[in-house]
């Protein structure tokens, strides 16, 4: 089985996420929309998505409404319309659950607060692997598009959604306090502006890691179960 992971710079890998993907048998090809965050311009075409098993849109430091990012994500956006009708898997992770949210007919806009850090996300179904303490960072909410169906919410927004056969959350499964590390360095101004201690953060994330890791394997082998005969 073959996996198609979008990330938008070279920070936004597939962390944990591609770990599991890889122990599950999938062969990863990765696409990077962007080859430097200090220019979102990219005419890079889109690889063809009905190659694959499962696209997985990962997350970005960009809002999915910002002009700025006019140049790719319209096309993006179509790129996860043409796999959902197609009846490709879609995951998307933060930003790529945004992008989901779009393409299927719902709308982005800013949440009543940003959320950055461990978060307790609960699950219409108390037994769902989504049900727990995930990672954040963003500050845009996703709605539910028409026929899709809420899976987990918590006091910001809603935090996951499924449609068909594709799956949108709004927190971060992929994170490892090493991937978090290198997202701090870039993100110094960010913290700054939200009064967010970036070292807390990170112990935060040591401490939560092992358990969290956990969780997204779970939630992995629900998502992918049909493909796998779990």
């Amino acid at each position: 089985m073959k996996a198609l992971v979008i990330q938008h710079d070279q920070y936004g890998g597939p962390g944990i996420v591609g770990d599991k993907l890889k122990s599950l048998g999938f062969e990863i090809d990765s696409f990077q929309v962007l080859d430097d965050l200090s220019n979102p311009v990219s005419t890079r075409p889109f690889p063809d998505p009905s190659k694959y098993e499962l696209l997985v849109v990962m997350g970005s430091t960009w809002s999915v409404n910002d002009q700025r990012i006019e140049s790719w994500i319209e096309r993006e956006i179509e790129m996860v319309k043409t796999a959902h009708d197609s009846g490709i898997k879609v995951l998307g992770i933060c930003f790529g659950g945004q992008v989901l949210s779009k393409a299927l007919g719902g709308c982005v806009e800013s949440a009543s607060q940003p959320e950055i850090g461990w978060h307790e996300v609960e699950a219409t179904n108390p037994e769902s692997p989504i049900n727990g303490l995930w990672f954040q960072w963003h500050y845009d909410k996703f709605s539910v598009p028409d026929g899709a169906e809420e899976l987990a919410r918590n006091e910001t927004c809603t935090q996951a959604f499924s449609a068909g056969s594709s799956l949108g959350i709004q927190f971060h499964p992929e994170v490892s306090s090493g991937q978090l590390a290198k997202w701090l360095v870039i993100s110094e101004e960010e913290l700054t502006e939200n009064n967010l201690d970036g070292a807390k953060l990170l112990n935060d994330t040591k401490i939560n890691e092992v358990e969290a890791s956990v969780r997204s394997e779970s939630l992995l082998d629900w998502y992918l179960a049909d493909l796998m005969k779990i």
